[in-house]
């Protein structure tokens, strides 16, 4: 394991949710601020299945939640529709639905039209959909009516689409960064207006952004892309904060896994396959400060899946399966095993365990401590590239064609 620290951590325990709450709304790509910890603490198994609905087309976009809605997109390339549809939490009914046409376009052959988690609040879902010839951002009443749509302009990248929303403070948070004309745009959430827009030097970039709380101090959006490496924005402008040029500029590389915040730490990704793959650790600066990098890791670090910070452990699922279980404070190592499987999933936490899906649809649960340990798995019947959402004690899961819900128990989650 490369994971030479270049700076003490200081500081206590890092808690991944302290600001946000343990609400049960799962509003956003992996959950609270994007950390993937939900304080449920029950388990799941294929016996535990709720329901299981089939969806029209395909989709790998992650569902999101609030109150008794679950929220997920589908798009299909043989009617060339987009779809997102409001279910019933409880039962998986369809609420409602609504379609809008896309001509097809070139991208990734593992991506489809429905790639880009929706974020949702009180108010609304807002969901991202783009092509080539256009970036829309759409936002629907919780009953189904349409409230607004706003497009931002093309999305050119060879890849295709995959970005995904955050709401904060009242402003829909959308990255634009592709092979064309860059920024980080604020619309405001009753009307769709443009708050701001702050260009950026970006390629295409994947990576969803998240919030750091400073004690005393605004709320900044942590943004992190190989280009600019990681940056705070000002929400209320859209102005830089700070930046800090923290991945390897010898070789070419891209940012896919979302940013994370853990304490006073940041954790950023970047990478391309067969080429270097690399986590950097960030010291968030306190007043009167500048952020510096703490660690670096080159070994077993993912491009795609997320990484997860559970109380003071960091955890690294890398692509081709290889997991790693670090000190989050320090980098150095605790354990490293190879999994079955290739993952484009991030895992999530409830309790104890991790829980993640292979590309071929396994659901994998390993405890989350320093001794390796494989609890369970099985299979959810096809391919699955999503990540799931935890509401209350039921797990949701987006295989290729249906959606899907585990009842949990309260069993032995120690």
């Amino acid at each position: 394991m490369q994971g030479s620290a270049t700076a003490s951590v200081a500081g206590a325990c890092l808690l991944l949710c302290c600001s946000f709450g343990i609400a049960q709304e799962w509003s956003r790509f992996r959950g609270p601020n994007g950390s993937g910890v939900s304080s449920s603490p029950a388990t799941w198994t294929e016996q535990d299945r709720l329901w299981k609905v089939k969806l029209p087309g395909k989709g790998l976009a992650s569902p999101v939640l609030w109150g008794k809605r679950l929220f997920i997109t589908s798009g299909d390339a043989k009617t060339e529709e987009r779809t997102i549809f409001c279910l019933d939490a409880k039962d998986g009914r369809t609420l409602w639905s609504h379609n809008l046409p896309v001509a097809k376009y070139r991208q990734h052959p593992d991506n489809s039209f429905a790639s880009g988690t929706p974020t949702v609040d009180e108010k609304h879902v807002y969901v991202p959909w783009a092509s080539p010839k256009d970036y829309l951002i759409v936002a629907y009443e919780h009953a189904g009516a349409e409230k607004w749509r706003v497009d931002l302009g093309p999305f050119q990248s060879g890849h295709g689409f995959g970005c995904s929303l955050i709401v904060h403070d009242g402003l829909v948070i959308v990255p634009h960064e592709h092979e064309g004309k860059s920024a980080l745009v604020a619309l405001e959430r009753d009307s769709g207006r443009k708050r701001w827009e702050a260009p950026r030097r970006s390629k295409t970039t994947y990576a969803t952004p998240c919030v750091y709380q400073p004690k005393g101090k605004p709320a900044e959006l942590i943004f992190t892309s190989y280009e600019h490496g990681v940056t705070s924005v000002d929400p209320r402008t859209g102005a830089t904060n700070w930046e800090i040029d923290v991945f390897d500029k010898r070789h070419i590389e891209t940012t896919i896994a979302s940013t994370l915040v853990a304490g006073d730490l940041l954790i950023g990704c970047s990478g391309w396959l067969g080429v270097r793959k690399e986590v950097i650790a960030v010291h968030l600066p306190q007043p009167g400060d500048k952020p510096r990098v703490a660690y670096k890791i080159t070994r077993g670090s993912p491009l795609v899946p997320t990484p997860l910070v559970k109380d003071d452990l960091l955890f690294l699922w890398e692509d081709e399966g290889v997991i790693t279980c670090l000190d989050a404070h320090t980098g150095k190592a605790h354990w490293q095993e190879r999994m079955d499987g290739d993952y484009y999933a991030s895992p999530i936490c409830a309790g104890r365990r991790l829980i993640n899906i292979t590309r071929g649809g396994e659901l994998v649960v390993l405890a989350a401590g320093k001794q390796f340990a494989e609890v369970s798995r099985f299979s959810l019947g096809e391919g699955s590239f999503s990540t799931p959402a935890i509401g209350g004690d039921t797990l949701y899961v987006r295989t290729f064609h249906h959606v899907h819900a585990f009842a949990g128990m309260n069993r032995d989650n120690r």
